[in-house]
């Protein structure tokens, strides 16, 4: 290998290590918060909500986590852990709240707690999933407090970003999520049925078109037929005359 080309080398294998490097520190970052994923975000829809416990506090095992639900949401349905006992807290409304269904509630559930059967090590990570129904309300941020509780100390994930503030600079930023469009339902099924309408025609014409080829060939191959034992029993009328001649001849 030329000078050049093991210099090119050498940077490509640099910049390629500072990448990874990045990354790994990227996503060391990410994980030491508490933080959730959900499964979809559309805007009324039902989604699954993982929030991801990477470690205790500083080096104390988490025995307890407690998840507060926003305003937004009226309940939520834990996922059993075998690690973890689950309770759901409510808490009585102040007015009855009326829903899309036209009935009304006058208590929410206001938090999903998980105990630890056995102290989380700092040194492992689990994961707690909560079933919810997102709100109508696009474009919308919901906030996830969460406290989280270790054999020494606590950790209160319940930061939120003021106007202007760089979230990235919280110690301690709540888990949130932020609910997109709610996915096309009418067009989109319209338009599929209309495609599927339409190719089914398609394919009904194909058949048919190919149903009649095969009619075409097959007459037509019947005739060829027909033709050709026509054309043979020619041949041989005209070759028994043909040997018919001879023997007249020679009887005369």
């Amino acid at each position: 290998m030329n000078t050049s080309a093991l210099r090119r080398t050498l940077k490509t294998a640099a910049a390629t290590g500072g990448a990874a490097a990045l990354l790994l520190a990227v996503a060391g970052g990410a994980s030491a918060h508490v933080g959730v994923t959900p499964d979809k975000t559309d805007a009324n829809s039902y989604a699954l909500l993982t929030f991801g416990i990477p470690h205790g506090c500083d080096t104390s095992g988490t025995t307890k986590v407690a998840i507060t639900l926003p305003q937004e949401l009226n309940d939520a349905q834990p996922t059993v852990n075998p690690n973890w006992t689950v309770e759901k807290v409510t808490e009585q409304l102040a007015e009855p709240k009326k829903l899309a269904d036209g009935t009304s509630i006058t208590k929410r559930t206001s938090q999903i707690v998980y105990t630890a059967k056995a102290p989380l090590d700092h040194e492992l990570r689990d994961a707690l999933v909560l079933s919810v129904k997102l709100p109508d309300a696009a474009g919308s941020t919901l906030y996830f407090p969460t406290l989280q509780s270790c054999e020494t100390g606590q950790t209160d994930w319940s930061e939120i970003a003021k106007d202007g503030q760089d979230p990235h600079s919280l110690k301690a930023p709540a888990p949130s999520i932020t609910v997109t469009a709610a996915a096309g339902t009418g067009h989109g099924e319209a338009s599929a049925a209309s495609d599927a309408h339409s190719g089914a025609a398609v394919s009904t014409e194909q058949a048919s078109v190919t149903d009649s080829g095969a009619d075409a060939r097959s007459w037509a191959g019947l005739a060829a037929g027909i033709g050709g034992l026509v054309l043979g029993g020619a041949a041989l009328f005209r070759s028994g005359a043909r040997r018919k001649a001879p023997a007249d001849a020679a009887a005369k």
